[in-house]
């Protein structure tokens, strides 16, 4: 159950949340899984090894997820006046720097075994009073590894869109994307079967530079949303619509003349302010009350808007 704070997402967003919570916790166990499969399956092969670790990397953006979305339902307090929203722009930095570390680690440990030309080798293994090449173990579990990933990544992609939740995206797009490091493993360890010693390493590699292009693109895009930078779309691949949104709402007002929109993201929400240079000398505070008001009611994400009446709106962008 997800306790209740200092405010309510609508009933669309608050089963979205629901359902991404469930999803989390299931994902968590069914990652477990595959990090022991993967575990027993390791051998001498660097792909399995670097796969392993990226699977133990897997548990920080869900539960990076789980905390952030309990923290930020918090009421304001003395210390923290305007609550706790914003924790979810810190989880996802987090999360972002994980994986790119983690990514960096991989690259240097791949690259120190094709420098030294280390020769992994696979041997046989008996199970049941049947011997065969333990490769094929390595590769089942390897297939294991990739279908849950796949598929948990989709779902949590539905669930992420309507929450704008950049660490449950963040989540998913690694997720959907394991395919990647799961077939590069495959090909390293049949590499190693064929004798062609450097085809471990060389996934491995693969692998870690996946790692680290996620790692960067996600913790490039938390740093922007740190330094408030103008809110873009989920994917990062364009301006947030909202941002058009809130200018024609304030355009709309009667007694407004010009309107100039400065939001920023607070974790899942939006606040800023609207600046606007009203059609005569004289604003009643009623007027200012009511267009906040239809500026919060024009979009959930819409937390804190301040709409701010200037003479001059050149001179106010500017400050």
């Amino acid at each position: 159950m997800i306790a209740r704070g200092a405010f309510r997402l609508p009933d669309e967003q608050e089963k979205a949340l629901v359902r991404a919570w469930r999803l989390e916790w299931i994902w968590l166990g069914v990652l477990l899984s595959i990090t022991v499969a993967i575990y027993f399956a390791l051998g001498n092969s660097q792909a399995m090894k670097t796969a392993w670790i990226e699977d133990l990397l897997s548990f920080v953006p869900p539960i990076a997820f789980l905390v952030a979305t309990a923290v930020e339902r918090r009421e304001p307090n003395d210390r923290f006046p305007l609550g706790y929203i914003r924790v979810t722009s810190i989880a996802y930095l987090i999360a972002a720097v994980s994986i790119a570390a983690v990514g960096l680690f991989l690259i240097y440990d791949a690259a120190m075994v094709l420098i030294r030309q280390e020769h992994p080798t696979i041997g046989t293994v008996e199970i049941f009073g049947v011997t065969f090449w333990f490769g094929w173990l390595m590769i089942a579990a390897l297939v294991y590894s990739v279908v849950p990933p796949v598929v948990f990544g989709r779902l949590k992609m539905r669930q992420a869109r309507p929450l704008h939740d950049k660490v449950l995206w963040a989540d998913a797009v690694m997720n959907k994307a394991d395919w990647m490091t799961g077939l590069a493993a495959v090909v390293g360890v049949i590499g190693i079967g064929f004798g062609f010693w450097w085809a471990d390493a060389v996934a491995a590699l693969l692998i870690a530079l996946d790692v680290l292009h996620d790692g960067f693109e996600h913790t490039r895009a938390a740093i922007h949303d740190l330094m408030d930078r103008v809110p873009r779309t989920i994917d990062d691949k364009e301006t947030d619509p909202i941002q058009t949104c809130v200018k024609e709402v304030a355009e709309a007002l009667p007694w407004v003349e010009t309107v100039s929109v400065r939001l920023r993201e607070e974790g899942r929400f939006l606040a800023g302010v609207v600046y606007v240079t009203p059609r005569s000398d004289t604003v009643d505070a009623q007027w200012v009350t009511e267009g906040e008001q239809k500026l919060r009611d024009a979009h959930w994400r819409l937390l804190r808007i301040s709409l701010v009446p200037v003479a001059d709106l050149e001179r106010a962008e500017g400050e």
